[in-house]
């Protein structure tokens, strides 16, 4: 996070948006609230910590199934640093969120989120496989 507040340093974050989905999801929470920009938010994971926890051990890039990378216990002790116990900035963001996501629990996300705009699927996946349809309330969302 050290490297992408850096390459941000010089952005007008004011009128500055970030989209993230699940783990981008948490990430582009910590930006708003440190930042004062305005996130997208797809099914935004809310505990990596406690999720991830379980995944300990070397893998490989998901787009690139030759590159490999080791996910360690500091791994999880930064992602658990950087929960946030409550949303400040509620206007700042808007989510859409699956009912039908198999990864992550829409309650939580949900609660997590109280006070912000959340487009509730009544099906879909983690994947938001109907993503495109969703376009239009993020542009407009961007805009305001």
């Amino acid at each position: 996070m050290q490297e992408v507040q850096a390459s941000v340093r010089d952005w007008p974050h004011a009128t500055m948006t970030v989209i993230g989905s699940s783990l981008g999801g948490f990430y582009a929470t910590w930006l708003v609230e440190k930042l004062g920009c305005k996130a997208v938010l797809l099914n935004p994971a809310v505990r990596p910590a406690r999720d991830l926890a379980s995944q300990l051990g070397e893998h490989t890039q998901w787009h690139d199934p030759e590159q490999r990378f080791m996910f360690e216990t500091q791994h999880v002790q930064e992602l658990k640093a950087m929960e946030l116990a409550k949303i400040t900035q509620p206007e700042r963001y808007i989510a859409i969120i699956a009912k039908g996501d198999e990864l992550l629990d829409w309650h939580e996300m949900t609660r997590h989120y109280p006070d912000i705009n959340i487009k509730l699927l009544s099906a879909g996946d983690h994947a938001l496989s109907d993503f495109d349809e969703h376009i239009g309330d993020i542009v407009t969302f961007i805009r305001s």
